[in-house]
């Protein structure tokens, strides 16, 4: 487990005998810290104790006023069987808890406190420690849930960054017939600097910001390219190991050191609570690869907890360049681009100084339960060798939605999860699911009577599936199930019978659309001739066929490697089966027929909005034609009208959870229409959001779900919002190669907006052509939407309605001197054939 130190447990049991030995650096500090609160307690110990780095521990009976317990349980020991156990006093001895019990500390200073647990179990003639469960909380977070620590060959030590006010309590509770038990206490202050609120986020998305209110749990925190750190030297107490058990790539790494003493902090930057010298003092960089252009990174791999996102901290200092500007490397997390051509140089404007930077990675980046840092060198460097070197790493967890830092139960022992605790009404729901599950059981045994019943000459059928399909007819659900390498899909269907033996009368039936034969899109692509693809998405290859006597159509087949798309498809017909509006794109039918996932839409004659903005190639004999301003407005006009329908004018509100530039299609007049609903969900009707893992595209994600991974119809407000100034600035809204503060196109556009100077990003085609009031309505719409919070964001209908009244503005402009200080006009509007009178109104 990430937090609990075991991976290097022979380190952590020599610790206190190397502080021994360890001489503390002679150096200057810029910072020096008092901790306001300063509780260490040693529990279960008769009398104080005093540690080799020169901190004292109280005795728990000294300060049994902080205690509250049924029973006086305590145990100890003159030794231990770990190696060195003399210098581990704080693991000697040991409380016992029957039952819950609490450790109370008052606080002088409100901020974040560190919370440092200490465990050994402990022999004891009536109680055996090591099959102990228990949990610890607070009033407000789940530090340990379930916990044991049975390993009676290693200690475990658990440390948290806490927010604590007035008073701050320990609770522990022992599991059904089991007992709790504790070492050693650590409340200490921590300054406010440690933790910023806001760091930036990893994939690459708004910062994130609200970390104030987040409790952490240290996971790993390593002196790279160095050795053990102990208390004594770190201004803070803290324990800083080596990176040798992590490094995933020794072979090409090196390690460097310098002496401490050397090392500079920059006035406003980092400190040493920050990090101390030792830290800064030693780094791993690349090591010699006998080639000009060395091709790799060197790595990091740390084990952590998936469903958590995290907060990550590295430390540089450029200790191997011999002048300036010399080192300019990239940084990766989980293999996403983090810094692109960090120059340390620039950070500090000195060699051998102190910088570190902060992010938090997401959760639905984490896979196989590790993070991967690495650093590389930056292609085509100009000046220099290619280099890269790490300083020191830290990784703390964030608590989850159920303000655990330790599994999906909350300070009250409820389920928290996804789905939130068993109520009444979801007990209900999973006694009908039961119910249905049974039914279903039955409905199995049936198929398989009439399997071994089936006629001989079955196999003329299209597919498993169509053989099955007269036997119900309702639905449609996908279910993936392999044989050997082979994947085979099969649709089964509900419970009222048709009497059609086709699949197109079946689905023309059910309203789900047309039903074709894979040999009818295979001559409507010419076999799918790769000169016939439009597009490619997630899904697979979008081509181009002709159907009916030469209908154009767009024909998405799915990629049958692909999970995902068994859902994708499932969805996507769902969805669209029950839309139509002339801003949305239409479903005309679909395949399921020889292991084929494929969808058949309108053909939207001039592709995606993203290729008129900046998609047209350099030496291109026919560039797409530039957008006019007015025409932008329309399209943004039509795009929100489809999405405004999604979120209101459906028969239950739908999210589309995907809005981009790519997803907004245009026909042969330049109609705007919103497409690809493989991820969309049916907006709730009752909590406000939908818990769900965070999917979508980096760079139009919703900070808040991002965040919380719990989607709203605001999130797609704010997708759209971040469309709002592609279409404005016709970049892309991620582009690594831009320094650091260029990166994101919403961030980027907001801070120049906010500074008054937004028009130097402005597509340069059109920057002098749209009114100054068209200008100001457009940017105060995708200024609301990209609000941080989605109680702040407005409507898709107040979207709307400011569009197209920033049209209005950029019409009238031509003709009428507008001026700013009124308040009401009408402008007469052709809408649907229609008069309509445009009244100005703010955004919410």
């Amino acid at each position: 487990m990430g937090g609990d130190f075991r991976h290097f447990s022979s380190q952590v049991s020599l610790f206190f005998l190397l502080l021994l030995f360890v001489p503390f650096f002679a150096v200057q500090s810029n910072s020096s810290f008092s901790p306001a609160d300063n509780y260490l307690i040693d529990c279960g110990s008769s009398r104080e104790t005093k540690l080799p780095d020169g901190r004292n521990f109280k005795s728990d009976q000294q300060s049994v006023s902080f205690l509250q317990t049924e029973e006086e349980i305590k145990t100890s020991v003159d030794s231990i069987p770990i190696s060195d156990s003399n210098s581990l006093p704080l693991y000697l001895s040991a409380r016992i808890f029957a039952g819950k019990s609490t450790y109370s500390f008052y606080i002088s200073r409100p901020g974040r406190h560190w919370i440092r647990l200490h465990f050994y179990p402990l022999p004891h003639p009536l109680y055996n420690l090591t099959d102990s469960v228990f949990s610890v909380t607070t009033d407000t977070t789940v530090l340990l849930h379930d916990f044991s620590a049975r390993d009676s060959s290693s200690i475990v030590f658990k440390e948290y960054l806490i927010y604590a006010s007035e008073k701050l309590s320990l609770y522990f509770k022992p599991h059904k017939g089991s007992v709790a038990f504790i070492n050693a206490v650590e409340i200490v202050s921590v300054p406010d600097e440690l933790i910023p609120d806001s760091a930036a986020s990893v994939p690459q998305a708004p910062d994130f910001k609200g970390l104030s209110s987040f409790s952490l749990q240290i996971s790993h925190r390593l002196n790279i390219g160095g050795g053990l750190i102990s208390p004594k030297i770190d201004h803070l107490s803290r324990f800083w190991a080596s990176d040798k058990p992590y490094n995933s790539f020794p072979e090409g790494s090196r390690n460097v050191t310098v002496d401490p003493k050397t090392i500079t902090y920059p006035e406003g930057g980092a400190t040493t609570l920050i990090a101390p010298h030792p830290v800064y003092a030693t780094a791993a960089e690349m090591a010699d690869a006998q080639t000009s252009e060395p091709n790799f990174n060197l790595s990091w791999r740390m084990s952590v907890d998936s469903g958590h996102d995290y907060f990550i901290r590295l430390h540089f200092c450029d200790i191997v360049s011999k002048s300036l500007n010399e080192l300019v490397f990239n940084v990766f997390i989980n293999k996403l681009s983090a810094i692109s051509g960090l120059d340390l140089s620039a950070k500090t404007t000195a060699l051998g100084t102190a910088y570190y930077t902060d992010f938090v990675l997401n959760a639905s980046a984490i896979t196989n339960g590790s993070i991967l840092v690495q650093v590389g060198p930056t292609p085509n460097l100009q000046s220099g060798k290619p280099n890269a070197i790490l300083n020191g790493l830290e990784i703390m967890k964030l608590h989850n939605a159920a303000e655990s830092l330790d599994g999906l139960f909350g300070v009250d022992g409820k389920y928290k999860g996804p789905s939130g605790g068993m109520s009444s009404k979801k007990l209900a729901i999973a006694g009908i699911g039961f119910v249905m599950g049974l039914t279903a059981f039955f409905g199995v045994v049936v198929l398989l009577v009439r399997w071994q019943r089936r006629p001989k000459d079955w196999q003329k059928q299209n597919s498993f599936s169509s053989w099955l399909l007269p036997l119900h007819a309702s639905h449609s659900s996908y279910i993936s199930s392999k044989s050997g390498s082979t994947s085979r899909r099969m649709s089964i269907f509900g419970s009222r019978k048709s009497k059609s033996n086709g699949f197109s009368s079946f689905f023309s039936n059910q309203g789900l659309g047309r039903y074709f034969a894979f040999t009818e899109l295979q001559i409507a692509t010419q076999n799918f001739d790769e000169k016939s693809v439009i597009g490619v998405g997630g899904f697979g290859k979008v081509y181009i066929g002709e159907i009916d006597g030469g209908t154009q159509v767009a024909i998405k087949r799915g990629n049958q490697s692909s999970e995902q798309g068994i859902n994708e498809f499932q969805t996507e017909i769902q969805m669209l089966s029950k839309l139509r509006h002339r801003h949305l794109v239409s479903l005309i039918g679909f395949c399921d027929e020889n292991q084929e996932m494929i969808l058949v839409y309108e053909y939207m004659s001039n592709g995606p909005l993203r290729d008129h903005l900046y998609g047209s190639k350099e030496n291109d004999p026919n560039p797409i034609p530039t957008l006019s301003w007015k025409q932008r407005l329309e399209i943004c006009i039509g795009s929100a009208r489809g999405l405004h329908y999604l979120h209101t004018g459906a028969a239950q509100g739908i999210i589309h959870r995907d809005v981009k530039t790519t997803n907004i299609l245009l026909d042969e007049n330049l109609l705007a229409k919103v497409s690809d609903f493989g991820l969309s969900k049916d907006a709730p009707m009752e909590q406000g959001h939908v818990s769900t893992a965070v999917k979508g595209s980096f760079g139009y994600l919703d900070p808040e779900y991002f965040r919380r991974q719990q989607l709203t119809d605001k999130s797609d407000v704010y997708s759209f919002g971040v469309v709002l100034f592609e279409v404005l600035c016709a970049r892309p809204v991620i582009n690594p190669q831009l320094p650091r503060e260029q990166v994101n196109l919403a961030e980027y556009a907001m801070n120049l907006h906010r500074k008054g100077n937004l028009e130097k990003i402005i597509d340069p085609k059109i920057v002098g052509t749209i009114s100054k009031g068209s200008l100001r309505k457009f940017v105060e719409a995708a200024e609301k939407c990209l609000a941080e919070y989605g109680v702040d964001r407005p409507g898709m209908g107040d979207v709307l309605w400011n569009l197209e009244y920033a049209l209005q503005l950029q019409e009238a402009s031509a003709q009428v001197d507008l001026s700013e200080d009124k308040t009401t006009m009408n402008i007469q509007l052709e809408f649907s054939g229609e008069e309509m009178q445009i009244l100005p109104r703010p955004l919410p």
